[in-house]
């Protein structure tokens, strides 16, 4: 069998290339080293589009957040990535959250059913010399390929680190100490589980972050920056005292009921607290919200067992750092997200600097959505930027400055503008709706 396009990485930007060309009826090879004898840093398993981080696509709000708002608009354009966590969803509030293994499981099975693709468990090391490629290798690209994308672009490739935080068993939380609730408790469902502090409790604990054994850097990772968004819980903590209160460890709307009194029945909000979102669908699993770490595995466990409620806390996966590497894609990428110096290869996901899942499925939408129309001999007209999915293309490919590049989650500053007579309170609702209009003026062309 021959292809039509060949996409090289098998996680969110390689399966939802994969899905938006193969249900159009055109002939895919998507390629992913894991289960062929390779893996990363990072991922645990071989399934296609793992979820190596958290298990939360964040905010599902599409009238006030961005990120809900590209959620949407991925729904709209047939996302498989949506559909399988829709299937995949667990209790988070109004976070859209899965279930990481039930997500994959779902991306396999509906990618298995495409009749005119083809899974190949490979490592690919070098970027081919002709026919349609999408690269979606994302943040771990292997040496061997990161080093022939190297070649090709004559450019060296950023890079920053990105942390992973530990996930609890959930019958190892001690209830009499921690509660259920979602912060200020507005009319929300209770979804998180809450291990309260106080002053002293809080204090102590910051010091030990401050002291504990981290994990060494190699050289070659030396003086490579954090990605703000992820940044290690002890890393936040250098930056001030009260900097995580104020970040992952913030108190307030959160009434503490074992703390109740006659004059205060919904008890008092505690110093400081950390909270456990739901991480599986049968509920047994926790994360760490927030609590993205490079302490060394050790001193993970010791340190986060002083946390009350967490005392005898058994951990299925502890805190890690990985590297993560991008392109230079406003200088490096055209419109259509294709290597200048080589426009038969596109790249999409992570590696492009988008940062998030939601933001890599969605430009491996995207590429998969040009690639469709370039096979197809169509002019393919990309969203407005007034769309999510519009902003998010075009802070990748122009609008964002060259030389100070880095990795963006999506959010309403790469949109242009709203009328500035709007009312700042909502501003918010004037984007999501000016980008609904849009969208639907380009669907009604496409």
């Amino acid at each position: 069998m021959t292809y039509d396009v060949h996409i090289i990485g098998g996680g969110m930007a390689g399966s939802e290339a994969a899905w938006q060309l193969a249900r159009r009826g055109l002939r895919v090879r998507l390629s992913e080293m894991r289960g062929g004898g390779d893996s990363t840093p990072a991922h645990h398993g071989t399934g296609l589009a793992e979820l190596v981080c958290s298990n939360s696509f964040r905010s599902d709000d599409h009238e006030k957040n961005a990120v809900g708002l590209l959620h949407q608009e991925m729904r709209q354009l047939d996302s498989l990535l949506m559909a399988a966590a829709a299937k995949a969803q667990v209790p988070a509030g109004s976070a859209l959250a899965v279930d990481r293994d039930v997500f994959s499981a779902e991306v396999e099975a509906a990618l298995a059913a495409q009749p005119t693709l083809t899974v190949v468990r490979e490592r690919i090391d070098r970027l081919p010399e002709a026919g349609l490629t999408i690269v979606a290798t994302g943040p771990l690209t292997a040496a061997a390929l990161a080093s022939s994308i190297g070649a090709a672009t004559g450019a060296d490739s950023l890079a920053f680190f990105d942390a992973i935080a530990p996930i609890v068993y959930r019958d190892t939380v001690n209830m009499d100490v921690c509660w259920m609730a979602s912060r200020w408790d507005k009319g929300e469902t209770k979804d998180y589980i809450n291990c309260p502090m106080n002053r002293e409790q809080y204090l102590a604990f910051h010091a030990a972050l401050l002291a504990g054994e981290k994990t060494e850097f190699r050289e070659w990772e030396a003086n490579t920056p954090y990605f703000d968004g992820c940044m290690p819980i002890e890393v936040m903590a250098e930056r001030g005292i009260d900097t995580l209160r104020f970040g992952p460890m913030k108190p307030v709307g959160l009434d503490n009921p074992h703390d109740a009194t006659p004059e205060f029945p919904k008890g008092r909000w505690p110093y400081a607290v950390v909270q456990l979102r739901q991480d599986n669908k049968l509920g047994t699993l926790w994360n760490m919200v927030g609590f993205q770490t490079k302490l060394k595995h050790a001193e993970q466990v010791r340190l986060f067992r002083t946390i009350p409620g967490l005392e005898n806390a058994e951990f299925a996966r502890l805190g890690g750092l990985h590297r993560n590497t991008f392109l230079n894609s406003p200088e490096l990428l055209d419109r259509q997200l294709r290597l200048k110096s080589a426009p038969h290869i596109r790249f999409a996901g992570q590696i492009t600097g988008c940062e998030g899942y939601v933001e890599s499925g969605a430009v491996g939408l995207l590429a998969g959505l040009m690639t469709a129309a370039e096979l197809g001999g169509r002019v393919w007209t990309p969203p407005p930027r007034t769309t999510a999915l519009g902003a998010l293309l075009s802070h990748i490919t122009g609008d964002a400055e060259a030389e100070s590049y880095q990795p963006m989650n999506v959010n309403f500053g790469l949109f242009p503008p709203v009328d500035p007579s709007v009312k700042k309170k909502q501003r918010k609702e004037a984007y999501t709706a000016r980008a609904k209009a849009d969208l639907a003026d380009w669907l009604a062309l496409a």
